[in-house]
């Protein structure tokens, strides 16, 4: 595998980070000189950061348990942070890296320099920084390989909210559940990911014939999910069967929103929506995406 590499994008305004299969792009505003030493921070601290992880995998594919230490490298405390709090669920550390990995590089752009925003995408999940008065739009897809906009919310200084994160079957990793996509917002990118993870999970119609599903270890051999059955395929489903997996993914969400764990959510399967948000029905009309 090759080591890290950085590199300006065309118009020079964002970096561009990749170490094996982390891929982050980056973007600060504030004074020049700021902007630089942000983007410096950011190098440094990613260069040695694929290899911490590495170096504890064992652990960080397990569930958390008390009676073993838990992870050591700062994104991997990131990661057992943000699933914590749903391990009454099947759920590894993992489930968090790509959001703990943007939130860990965010925190080093904005250490000791001012800055008037910051976001770093790892593949869509996202850590942000606002200063006061500043605010961030966030685009919503209901497919990420069918990339179209379906709406957008805009995150301001005052909500607390600084991580976007996106699961389903179509992503990066293996999914459990049927959907689409799903989106969460919550207080930073480790936890969106976690939950948008198990939100995804919870979108589904088991032992359902159109489902084409097979152990995880036989894509992966090395994976934190071991045999448990993955989505590998979804053929046409009657509209009742898309609300019905729809609605138990946002009993899901509608928990996890309960439980002050995210702000949002938006589901997606099938060209059908169900948005979770902060009403006091929490459940809202697609365009609506409100945040507290």
């Amino acid at each position: 595998m090759s080591g890290p590499v950085a590199a300006r994008t065309a118009d020079g305004s964002r970096l561009h980070l990749q170490h094996g299969p982390i891929d982050l792009i980056i973007e600060a505003w504030g004074a020049p000189a700021e902007v630089a030493g942000a983007y410096r921070r950011a190098w440094d601290r990613f260069r040695p950061l694929l290899d911490e992880l590495v170096a504890e995998l064992p652990t960080l594919r397990r569930p958390l348990e008390d009676a073993l230490p838990g992870p050591a490298s700062p994104v991997g405390r990131r990661m057992a942070a943000a699933v914590l709090p749903f391990r009454d669920r099947f759920i590894t550390p993992m489930a968090a890296v790509a959001g703990a990995v943007a939130d860990e590089i965010c925190a080093a752009m904005v250490d000791s320099g001012d800055l008037r925003r910051v976001y770093v995408n790892d593949g869509g999940d996202i850590a942000l920084h606002l200063s006061p008065g500043e605010s961030f739009d966030v685009g919503l897809m209901p497919v990420p390989h069918r990339p179209a906009l379906l709406g957008k919310t805009t995150i301001r200084v005052e909500d607390p909210v600084r991580g976007i994160a996106t699961s389903g079957r179509h992503g990066r990793s293996f999914s459990l559940g049927i959907a689409d996509a799903v989106t969460v917002l919550a207080a930073d990118a480790a936890r969106a990911d976690a939950a948008a993870t198990l939100i995804a999970n919870a979108v589904d119609l088991p032992r359902h014939p159109a489902i084409r599903r097979v152990p995880a270890s036989e894509l992966e051999p090395d994976t934190d999910l071991g045999a448990r059955l993955v989505t590998v395929e979804v053929g046409p489903l009657a509209p009742e069967e898309v609300r019905l997996a729809l609605n138990r993914g946002v009993v899901e969400a509608v928990r996890m929103r309960s439980d002050s764990l995210i702000a949002s959510a938006v589901l997606c399967l099938d060209d059908k929506i169900e948005v979770v948000t902060a009403r006091a029905d929490n459940r809202s009309a697609l365009g609506a995406v409100a945040l507290p």
